[in-house]
């Protein structure tokens, strides 16, 4: 496809290297950035070269390298917070304190919009399906855009691996559950971008994921 209807840039932010995404519909130049974690100035520099417009920031969850740094870039940009689900309340009030056990910026919020499965967040002319996908935290969601068989799975997915659960609110049969349920049933076919490391799809995880492949589930 010459112009697909959807691109997204990948922005590694924070000493974690968190995947924050600049996801946007090709139509309008309409634009979300997904979990600004920090350095937002690298994040804008993004922004401004790929020529497009931010109109909301996306979260699908509320861990420091992800959200620490949000509410700074939405207040900057003049732009709304959607997510993460509301469970995440309790990482989103403890980031200053968090950011500073982790020596990142973080600053305390709660989003203009609280997501439940089967809300829809729109960036242009696309649509996105919200999955609630508890386990690495209580209230983290995805984000799905069937047309392209594009995901943002943040902490729940990675190439290779999964979220860690030893944290607060961390629950590992939960997280194999919303893989299993929640992300499985979009299709092999489906890309997806993780929270770390590099882009993978579910097929590719059903068989080579040594702790959620088929083979390693029948077990």
């Amino acid at each position: 496809m010459s112009n697909p209807p959807l691109r997204a840039q990948i922005v590694p932010v924070t000493p974690i290297q968190q995947n924050c995404t600049i996801v946007w519909c090709t139509a309008t130049m309409r634009a979300a950035v997904v979990d600004p974690g920090g350095d937002i100035a690298k994040i804008r520099r993004a922004v401004e070269q790929a020529g497009v417009t931010v109109e909301k920031i996306l979260l699908t969850h509320g861990h420091i390298d992800h959200a620490g740094e949000a509410k700074p870039l939405a207040d900057e940009l003049g732009v709304p917070i959607e997510g993460s689900h509301e469970a995440d309340r309790f990482w989103l009030a403890r980031l200053d304190e968090d950011g500073r056990s982790w020596g990142i910026r973080g600053v305390p919020f709660e989003p203009d919009r609280w997501l439940v499965e089967g809300d829809v967040v729109t960036v242009g002319e696309l649509r996105f399906d919200v999955y609630e996908t508890p386990g690495h935290t209580a209230g983290h969601v995805v984000f799905h855009h069937p047309p392209s068989r594009f995901a943002l799975v943040g902490d729940v997915l990675f190439q290779g691996s999964v979220g860690r659960t030893d944290l607060p609110q961390g629950n590992h049969p939960q997280l194999i559950r919303s893989i299993t349920e929640k992300l499985w049933p979009l299709g092999n076919e489906t890309a997806f971008i993780p929270g770390h490391g590099q882009p993978s799809t579910f097929g590719h995880e059903r068989e080579h994921n040594m702790f959620v492949s088929d083979r390693a589930l029948a077990a």
